[in-house]
């Protein structure tokens, strides 16, 4: 391992020794790449650059204690990325292809996996890219698929504990038949000045409720919603959420400890009956919410200043498959290191 300071390590780029590229031509997929150059050469006309035909994912490599190194889900990733390219006109990456490139650059740059011990990860960064050089809207005919890693910390600051939200109702992450439901860097272009003017008013992260009519949960910024009441796990459902895949697993963790779970349109003033609720997706895992202000209506939704006992039971259990000390049931964790 490299000799870093891996108890300070935050969640943002590190620079590694490898990427891995595979480039789509005349209707095919080419042969994988290993590249050290952390720069691509693109056509100023390039289509990602013009016409957003862009999408991207996220997942992590994690040391285990038994000196194996997992990685959670991938084949998830890939069947969301390939969903992605249905719904922004791409080529789709093959399981085979996604998963293979994943194993080759997780093993590339071992030495950049933090230790167990330090509570740090290797995120895994692939992104596809309309590289075709053309002006007119249209869909791509060339495009480049590569994967980054990067060792990464806690994505908040204080790690699994309570943070506050903010309601925005003057921003829309995305419209209702848009792109919500695909990883494309558009949705978070979108994101940035509320996310901005949350944190300028020292919360966490912006809280949307649906752009339609504003009467529903819809995400928390970057991440799924989930509340608990009544032993019940409840997300919200609708067309412009991205189905996280954090959510999903915690989704059948929650029916294995016995509880229930519904996934239906959470309207918001059933925020108030809830009693924990929290933010999950890949970057965090879970970001239990402390506090949800509704600036507009004056209301203010408390559910605890520590994680609640469910958060901290499902929390624990996530993080345990994923390091390899809780049984996987499921076979969600795949072993790219012996």
């Amino acid at each position: 391992m490299k000799n870093m300071d891996w108890s300070n390590l935050t969640f943002g780029y590190v620079p590694t020794d490898y990427n891995v590229r595979c480039y789509y031509r005349n209707g095919k997929w080419g042969e994988v790449e290993v590249c050290s150059d952390e720069y691509l050469k693109l056509h100023m006309a390039a289509t990602c650059l013009h016409y957003g035909q862009e999408a991207f994912e996220g997942l992590k490599a994690y040391r285990c204690p038994d000196g194996k190194v997992r990685v959670f889900r991938m084949e998830e990733n890939a069947a969301r990325l390939q969903s992605t390219c249905r719904g922004i006109v791409m080529p789709e990456v093959p399981t085979e292809l996604f998963v293979e490139m994943v194993k080759k650059v997780v093993r590339l740059n071992q030495p950049y996996i933090p230790p167990y011990e330090s509570g740090a990860s290797l995120y895994i960064r692939p992104l596809l890219i309309g590289t075709s050089a053309q002006v007119g809207v249209r869909p791509a005919e060339e495009y480049c698929f590569l994967i980054f890693v990067t060792p990464v910390g806690p994505y908040f600051k204080g790690g699994f504990s309570t943070n506050s939200y903010v309601i925005v109702r003057d921003a829309d992450r995305a419209a209702p038949l848009g792109t919500g439901m695909y990883k494309v860097g558009g949705n978070y272009a979108a994101s940035l000045r509320a996310n901005r003017r949350a944190h300028q008013e020292g919360y966490a992260s912006e809280f949307y409720l649906d752009s339609k009519e504003k009467k529903y949960v819809d995400e928390c910024g970057a991440a799924n919603f989930f509340g608990i009441k009544d032993n019940t796990y409840i997300t919200p459902e609708s067309t412009s959420i991205l189905p996280s895949i954090t959510n999903k697993s915690l989704m059948q963790i929650a029916e294995d400890l016995g509880m229930k779970v519904e996934r239906r349109p959470v309207p918001e003033e059933e925020l108030a009956s809830f009693e924990e609720a929290g933010a999950c997706g890949t970057a965090a895992v879970i970001s239990p919410i402390s506090r949800l202000d509704d600036r507009e209506t004056g209301k203010v939704y408390r559910f605890g200043d520590k994680p609640g006992p469910w958060s901290t039971r499902l929390y624990e259990m996530l993080r345990g498959i994923q390091y390899g000390t809780v049984e996987d049931r499921h076979g969600w964790t795949t072993v790219v290191i012996e």
